[in-house]
């Protein structure tokens, strides 16, 4: 075994990777990760968390998430700059997801590091809009100590759920950041067609980097398209009143290899979701933030104050091009928690009426495998007086669907980016409480969630922290779960795999 990994949906077989990563890393990549998450255990249980030290770590853990780092250099930089930061210390840590023998003991452990990995991610982008909570970075340093401890089921259950709770604090201070900054969202339709100037395509999750890029291009006469996550940038005011930002190109982030290279002009990454570049785009593809690709030009990061710097990337564009078209029409986003509870009342009312008999959230992560269509087929086959509630990649198996409105409402509501599942768990609270509920779980409600990678996982501990159970979870449960702790989910929160789009519906309408 010369590496094992297992913290994405794809490994191999549902069990783990231990030759090179489905994801595309190879085998010193996925060991340098490793040695830089024990560093940063070394770090946790020598060191008491500060902003320096607390950015330091949730960057460190960002750059580990899938398909978010491949470049062994800054991995490798990383991993020296946690020891400096650590220095000389007589405390030990596991190194590798197999140092721990009991099976189940290793499941938690992994669920609470995947759990810390999301929300490191989200915390990030918190704080390069200037949004920081001392008492996340607070958690992280508390739970990474404790991974490296030996420590009971009971102990690792307690934080993996403590986890969950530091998952929604997070996911709120994006929120905050986020609308603080640009403005809350707006219901807006985005064109999926192409214009006639060269285009720049962003890629990823991180709003500022667009921002700056707007600012930068203004008058350079390209236009700028946002690719896969970065689709809900269009419904924030102080994005969408750019003239250049001109629409969405392309779905997934999977679907890179095709959609990349149609687009003829450069391409910037700005966070995960990077897949291995090929050689039809090598030449005009950038990465910036934690993303990362070895050979790729990386594109610095803000120093004193000012913006990044995308010159290199205007000038690129200006001599592409114009993007080859892929389809031609618009697809609709920005039904975040304001504008959807400001139709609060219309949509008590069609539940009343029995004009929408069910609400299924079907948000998550995309991906490469063929069993992905079941969620196609999912909204396909849900009836028309259900609506569905969306975030995150996983819209574009089905936000293109002819689904209609059910009296004015669209029959897909899509909240945004992945950490825009809060979003719709503050929509079901307003709505509990709307119907003066006890339990939001006695909501016409159901959960049917695509999952890829971590930050998924901090989503998921994040609603099982609210109290919301009996959520559908797939293609696969988490290799990394183990059946004695999938029990124990099913149990207490009845979380379950998928079964086949019919019977999963059939379930759901009944509530089941």
């Amino acid at each position: 075994m010369k590496m094992f990994c297992f913290q994405c949906q794809e490994t191999v077989r549902n069990t783990g990777c231990t030759a090179g990563g489905v994801c595309g890393k190879n085998m010193e990549l996925a060991n340098k990760m490793d040695e830089l998450i024990h560093r940063l255990k070394l770090l946790a249980l020598t060191k008491q968390p500060d902003r320096k030290l607390g950015r330091f770590t949730i960057q460190s853990l960002f750059t580990t998430i899938t398909n978010a780092n491949f470049d062994e250099a800054r991995i490798d930089e990383r991993i020296r700059e946690a020891e400096a930061l650590t220095g000389p210390t007589s405390a030990t840590a596991p190194l590798g997801v197999l140092s721990c023998g009991d099976e189940d003991l290793r499941s938690l452990r992994e669920l609470l590091t995947c759990g810390l990995k999301g929300i490191a991610a989200y915390a990030e982008h918190a704080a390069v809009l200037g949004y920081e909570d001392d008492a996340i970075y607070e958690f992280m340093f508390k739970a990474l100590a404790a991974a490296a401890r030996d420590l009971s089921a009971d102990e690792l259950t307690a934080l993996v759920l403590e986890c969950g709770s530091v998952a929604v604090k997070t996911m709120a201070l994006l929120d905050s950041a986020n609308t603080g900054t640009y403005g809350n969202p707006e219901i807006t339709p985005v064109k999926t067609g192409v214009g006639t100037r060269p285009g720049i395509l962003v890629s990823g999750h991180d709003l500022r980097d667009l921002k700056e890029l707007l600012e930068q291009s203004a008058d350079a006469g390209i236009d700028i398209y946002t690719h896969s996550e970065m689709l809900p940038a269009h419904a924030y005011p102080e994005l969408k009143k750019y003239p250049h930002l001109y629409g969405n190109y392309g779905g997934a982030w999977h679907r890179q290899n095709v959609e990349f290279a149609a687009f003829n002009g450069p391409i910037l990454m700005t966070t995960n979701c990077i897949t291995p570049v090929q050689p039809a785009y090598r030449d005009r593809i950038f990465t910036t933030g934690m993303a990362g690709f070895a050979g790729i030009p990386h594109i610095a990061e803000r120093r004193d104050g000012k913006p990044k710097d995308f010159s290199v990337i205007i000038e690129r564009a200006k001599n592409c091009p114009p993007p080859t078209p892929l389809e031609d029409g618009t697809v609709m986003t920005g039904f975040a928690h304001a504008q959807v509870l400001a139709l609060a009342g219309k949509v008590v009312e069609a539940v009343k009426s029995g004009a929408i008999r069910r609400f299924v959230v079907m948000a998550g992560c995309d991906g490469r495998q063929a069993v992905r269509s079941y969620f196609t087929e999912v909204a396909e086959k849900l009836p028309g007086d259900t609506v569905i509630l969306t975030a995150g990649c996983a819209k574009y198996r089905y936000n293109k669907l002819p689904l209609g409105e059910i009296g004015g409402i669209p029959r897909v509501l899509d909240a945004g980016q992945c950490n825009d599942c809060y979003s719709l768990a503050v929509i079901a609270l307003k709505l509990k409480e709307a119907f003066g509920l006890e339990d939001v779980n006695r909501l016409p409600l159901s959960f049917d969630i695509a999952w890829y990678e971590q930050k998924a996982v901090a989503v998921l501990l994040a609603l099982l922290s609210l109290g919301f159970k009996n959520i559908r979870l797939g293609p696969t449960l988490p290799a990394f779960l183990s059946p004695g702790i999938v029990k124990v989910l099913s149990e207490a929160f009845g979380i379950r795999g998928i079964t086949d789009p019919a019977t999963d519906v059939d379930a759901m309408m009944e509530g089941k």
